[in-house]
Formats: structure tokens, C-alpha cells, sequence
């Protein structure tokens, strides 16, 4: 992978990213489980997860238009609050209400890949800001790697309640509530050092103009402060936006179904684990480790293969791959199987992650990206929302493996879907 100059606010950003991660990961293998100690019904825990997901999909839109015309950086100081807040009540009780309030404003328990929730469009509007299109395969692969490598050692840490042997789960399991309380008020220390200029002193263009304008629209492009200027030289404003909004919505219309998909299995599987095979959180934060673990090499993979065959082809012949690996798992007669098949998809899966994000931040200028961000966010969050109360209902009637099914098949139609929409794009880097 050719080495590239990072600007130090690309920098800061990924790191931020690595560090909220680590609590990211402890909850994906702890909050199921805990709920499930606290003799939570699967369709109970399954809706407070939906709950979360719909609560951040009113935001996610918000975010993105505001943080356009406010700025990126006061979204994700008031999301490191809400997340420090909320863990920092969740150690202290096991009221039902209470903890379905600090659940639904954070988040917990998503996988989220160190992104900050519903805030996460103002996040990548300002990472792609400081970097060039032809790059961005490549640092939104690194950023997201960074991320699952963080979540890789939160799900380490998340076995910790295994280990702490007490009849009170609020006792097992409030070391890990802590340590995302600390780890959100260093990533608001963090960003308190960050200088953000404001939007409208550089507007920071993505070059996806040639691909998706007419071409006869000239751009001039010029270097400054590590961010590009670019001149608009076609006055027919509202041309252009038209054909930003129908690459946006099109990319909308087939995140609908990954949403879906993700939202059957990704917050319910540390449960599945649990129930398919009894096994404990030391067990599960293992194997959710090495595939995070895993899935930050692939990303990194991923990247080069951007690079070499195009950011659309590298994420459809991903999923593929990972899809027919979530087909098969269910089958699995044993946890070592399973856990070694979980693994390998994961990583596959995921890892593409950085691509896909890429190329949504690569449909519009600087100055509609956290709007088109927010729109792609959106079109995940709100069909992922309504996973994890459909797959606790199948857990409850015993239907194990229908969930998995259901997003292997979904993720295939995703695939091909994705590809013949999008596939010119890569002919056009």
C-alpha cells in the first residue's frame, strides 16, 4: 500500500475512533449477556437494541444537515457526553427504566466499529475533508481497521465479568460500564485540542463531480492547508445538486437491505452464542476479539484491493464471500467450529466497511457531505433498528437459525445489487 501523508486532524480522528472502539467492543460481547443475567426476555433485549437504533436514526439526519452549517466537532464532544453519561449511570443500577434510557441514548451493545452512533456523519464529513478521493479507499480502510483492532481489545476486556464470581451481575459487569466512562472522557479531551476551521472558509470538494456531473462541468483544484479548494466553474447549482441527490438515494435504496441484515445478527450474536452452544462472556469475548482483531488486517487488505481493483468490486466480492460463510454457520455442531466460521466471516464482512464509507463521502462536495453521510447512515440505521426485535422473537420460539439465514440471503441480493449500480465507479477513480 503506497504510503500516504496524513493531515494531523486525520490523525486525531483515528485515534479518537481507536479509543472509543475499545468500549464498543467490551459491549457488543457484555450488554445481551448482562441483560440475559438480569432474566431479560431474548424479544425484551432485542427491543431496547431496536429502541437504541431507531432513537439514534432520529438524530442521524439532524446531524448531518446541522454539522453542514455549525460544524463537525460540537456533534461529537455532545456524543462522547451522552456515551460517558449514560455508562457512568449504567454502573450504578439495575432499575429496568433507567438502564433502557442510558441503553437507547449510547447506543450500547451495536458494534459500531469505534463510529460515534448517529453522530458518525459529522465524524466522516470531517475525516474526508482533509482527504483526497483517489485516497479515501485507503484511510477510511485504515480508520475503520483502527476501529475493529480497539474493539478487538474491548471484547478481551468484556470477558472480565466471567471472571468475577458474585450472585449480583451489576457487580460482575460495572468494571466494564467504568471503563467506557473513561474512555469517552479522553476522546472529549482529545477533541477539545482540535482546531475546526469553519466550513465555509474552505470548502473542501470531492472530485466525484467528473463521475457523477455533467461532464462538461470544469473543476479547478488547488492545494491549501492539506485540503483541496475547488473552484466551481458551472453556475447551474441546482444541476448539480440534482445528480448528488440521485447518487445518494440510490446508495440509500441498497443500504436498506444490508440494514436489515446487520440489524437480524450483529447485535444478537454474543446472545446466539450464549444459547446455541452455553457458553459464558470469557468464551464469547475471545472469539468476538480475534474477529475484530481480524477484521481490522482485513480492512487493511481491504484498502489495497481498492486501490488495485476498484472500492465497489473489493466490497462485492467481500460480501459474497462473507455471506456464504453466515450461510453455513448455523450448522455448526460445535462452538470451536462455529466460533473459527464466525471469525473468517467477520473479517470478510466487515472489513469492507471503509470502502463503502468511502465511496459514500466520494457522492458529493464538501459542503453536502455530512447531509449525504447522515441520508447513508440513515438508510442503515433504520431497517438495522428493527432487526434485533424480530431476531429476539425467533430466539424466544426457538427459531436459532432463521436470523442468520435471513442476512446471509439479504447480504447476497445486497451484493449484486450494489455492484451492477455502482460498479461503473470504479472505471471513473
Amino acid at each position: 500500500m503506497t504510503r500516504i501523508q496524513m493531515h494531523s486532524i486525520v490523525k486525531r480522528l483515528i485515534l479518537i475512533r481507536g479509543l472509543r472502539s475499545i468500549g464498543q467492543g467490551a459491549m457488543v460481547v457484555d450488554l445481551s449477556l448482562y441483560l440475559k443475567d438480569l432474566h431479560w426476555s431474548g424479544a425484551l433485549i432485542g427491543g431496547v437494541t431496536s429502541a437504541a437504533g431507531l432513537f439514534g436514526a432520529a438524530l442521524i439526519l439532524f446531524v448531518g444537515i446541522l454539522s453542514d452549517k455549525l460544524g463537525r466537532k460540537p456533534f461529537l464532544l455532545i456524543y462522547e457526553g451522552m456515551t460517558m453519561l449514560s455508562s457512568m449511570i449504567a454502573s450504578m443500577t439495575t432499575q429496568g427504566i433507567i438502564l433502557i434510557l442510558a441503553i437507547v441514548i449510547a447506543g450500547f451493545g451495536r458494534g459500531q466499529s469505534g463510529a460515534a452512533g448517529p453522530f458518525s456523519p459529522a465524524e466522516q464529513a470531517w475525516l474526508a475533508r482533509y482527504v483526497e478521493r483517489s485516497n479515501r479507499g485507503q484511510i477510511f480502510s485504515l480508520n475503520n481497521g483502527v476501529g475493529f483492532l480497539g474493539m478487538a481489545i474491548g471484547s478481551v476486556l468484556g470477558g472480565i465479568p466471567g471472571y468475577i464470581h458474585t450472585a449480583n451481575p451489576l457487580e460482575a459487569y460495572r468494571p466494564v460500564f467504568l471503563m467506557v466512562t473513561v474512555l469517552s472522557f479522553f476522546c472529549i479531551l482529545l477533541l477539545s485540542l482540535i482546531h475546526e476551521q469553519s466550513i465555509g472558509s474552505a470548502v473542501g470538494q470531492s472530485s466525484h463531480g467528473r463521475d457523477f456531473r455533467d461532464k462538461s462541468h470544469s473543476v479547478q483544484r488547488s492545494e491549501e492547508n492539506g485540503k483541496n479548494i475547488v473552484k466551481e466553474q458551472d453556475p447551474d447549482e441546482t444541476n448539480i445538486r440534482r445528480q448528488e441527490n440521485k447518487a445518494i438515494f440510490k446508495l440509500a435504496f441498497i443500504n436498506t437491505l444490508n440494514g436489515l441484515a446487520v440489524g437480524l445478527t450483529g447485535p444478537m450474536m454474543a446472545y446466539w452464542f450464549s444459547i446455541r452452544y452455553h457458553v459464558g462472556t470469557e468464551a464469547i469475548g475471545v472469539t468476538l476479539s480475534i474477529s475484530f482483531f481480524l477484521t481490522a488486517v482485513s480492512s487493511y487488505f481491504s484498502g489495497i484491493l481498492a486501490q488495485r481493483f476498484g472500492m465497489v468490486k473489493s466490497v462485492t466480492w467481500m460480501r459474497i464471500i462473507g455471506s456464504a460463510c453466515m450461510l453455513a454457520l448455523p450448522w455448526m455442531p460445535t462452538f470451536t467450529i462455529a466460533s473459527f466460521l464466525f471469525v473468517i466471516r467477520n473479517a470478510i464482512n466487515r472489513g469492507t466497511q471503509g470502502n463503502r464509507s468511502a465511496l459514500s463521502a466520494s457522492l458529493t462536495r464538501d459542503q453536502r457531505r455530512g447531509f449525504a453521510s447522515s441520508i447513508n447512515a440513515l438508510s442503515m440505521r433504520l431497517p438495522s433498528s428493527v432487526g434485533p426485535t424480530l431476531t429476539g422473537y425467533m430466539f424466544d420460539v426457538g427459531q436459532l437459525n432463521l436470523p442468520l439465514i435471513l442476512t446471509a440471503a439479504l447480504q447476497l441480493v445486497n451484493a449484486g445489487i450494489y455492484q451492477r449500480v455502482f460498479g461503473e465507479y470504479d472505471k471513473k477513480k
